[in-house]
């Protein structure tokens, strides 16, 4: 998905840099963007929440605070405990995809006078 130049190359320019940056965070936000669609469309069809009630939902298990919605049926119980494990990985996988253009810069500009 990403390409980083390799040890032996010089590290990349800065406008290099920034593209994979900016890349990297529209990747995070399109996973998020995607992953609360389908929060919204899992509690409007499991719990039977209005649109609203299940941005709501959602938005607060994506951020890691938890339902506010009481959940009356096992399907919706079902479906939000799967979502919220699913928005605990996603968090670590997004935080990878951002960070990676910048802890491979550190660590590339640390190595980059080495040779081999």
């Amino acid at each position: 998905m990403f390409r980083f130049e390799h040890k032996r190359q010089k590290l990349a320019t800065r406008a290099a840099f920034a593209q994979r940056v900016v890349r990297s965070l529209l990747s995070g936000v399109a996973l998020i963007a995607a992953s609360l669609a389908v929060g919204i469309a899992g509690y409007m069809i499991f719990a039977h929440l209005s649109f609203v009630d299940a941005f709501l939902n959602a938005a607060m298990i994506l951020g890691g605070m938890g339902p506010v919605a009481t959940l009356d049926n096992v399907a919706a119980k079902i479906f939000a405990g799967l979502y919220a494990l699913y928005s605990g990985l996603l968090l670590i996988g997004v935080t990878a995809i951002v960070l990676a253009p910048v802890l491979h810069r550190v660590l590339h500009a640390l190595h980059a006078d080495e040779q081999k």
